[in-house]
């Protein structure tokens, strides 16, 4: 798998706010932890609710990749997020991969100067 292609296309998918074109990325039973899900989501179910409440909720966001590297069973990725009305967060991503799936997405993140 190329891990900058498939993460750059998942980005993508963030950015444009899809939340069904998000849920092809993600494993049925996948784990999906932020900052604002600290007990975590479990199944597409879950993840998709959140996102469209999320996505409801925030102002456009365009997500840039920084740099991915391979880890034992997936990739870590780091990312800028640029927030419409100035704000921008610094964000990274550990993904463990099942079947070419996202079975665990654990993202952190932090604010930063624009």
């Amino acid at each position: 798998m190329d891990i900058e292609r498939f993460n750059a296309r998942w980005l993508a998918a963030w950015t444009s706010k899809d939340v069904p074109g998000l849920l092809e990325f993600y494993a049925a039973d996948c784990v999906y932890k932020d900052p604002q899900t600290a007990d975590g989501l479990v199944g597409r179910d879950a993840l998709g609710s959140y996102l469209t409440g999320l996505f409801g909720a925030t102002p456009a966001m365009t997500y840039t990749p920084d740099e991915v590297w391979p880890i034992p069973g997936g990739f870590c990725g780091r990312w800028y997020c640029d927030i419409e009305g100035g704000a921008r967060l610094r964000g990274f991503d550990l993904v463990i991969l099942q079947d070419g799936l996202i079975a665990l997405n654990e993202v952190y993140t932090h604010a930063v100067s624009a």
